[in-house]
């Protein structure tokens, strides 16, 4: 992979993490990196270690968990708001990375990080797969 390629796929990223809500997918990405679909999901699963898809679907749940936190909106306009065009692709999803179903999600108290920085509670809250989340914490697994 060249430095070129590189520079392409990280502005495809930024894209991601800036347009999360937007129809994106994977040909319009590519299209944007100069690269062909599959040349685009390769390279970006070597460079990121997760394909366009992943990486796409996490930032938008780690903003509807932003969302479902606030509690003023339903969890269907929370998965329109970001960008899922499927509930129950977005629930699907949402509680195979964060362990637990939108609905309880919302429902359960947050008050516990209300005190902590954002910057840092974005870390500690950032959702991850559950296979990443047992090798992390051996307790869960």
């Amino acid at each position: 992979m060249t430095l070129e390629d590189l520079v392409r796929l990280r502005r495809a990223r930024d894209r991601m993490d800036r347009d999360y809500a937007e129809p994106l997918d994977v040909p319009a990405l590519a299209g944007g990196a100069f690269m062909s679909p599959g040349h685009f999901s390769r390279s970006f699963r070597a460079a990121f270690g997760e394909t366009p898809y992943s990486y796409l679907m996490t930032r938008r749940i780690e903003r509807a968990k932003a969302l479902l936190r606030r509690g003023d909106l339903s969890v269907t306009e929370v998965c329109f708001a970001v960008g899922c065009t499927s509930l129950g692709s977005f629930s699907s999803r949402f509680t195979e990375l964060v362990g637990e179903s939108p609905s309880a999600y919302r429902a359960r108290g947050h008050d516990e990080g209300a005190t902590i920085p954002a910057c840092v509670a974005k870390i500690y809250t950032r959702p991850v797969r559950n296979g990443e989340a047992k090798a992390a914490d051996p307790s869960l697994g």
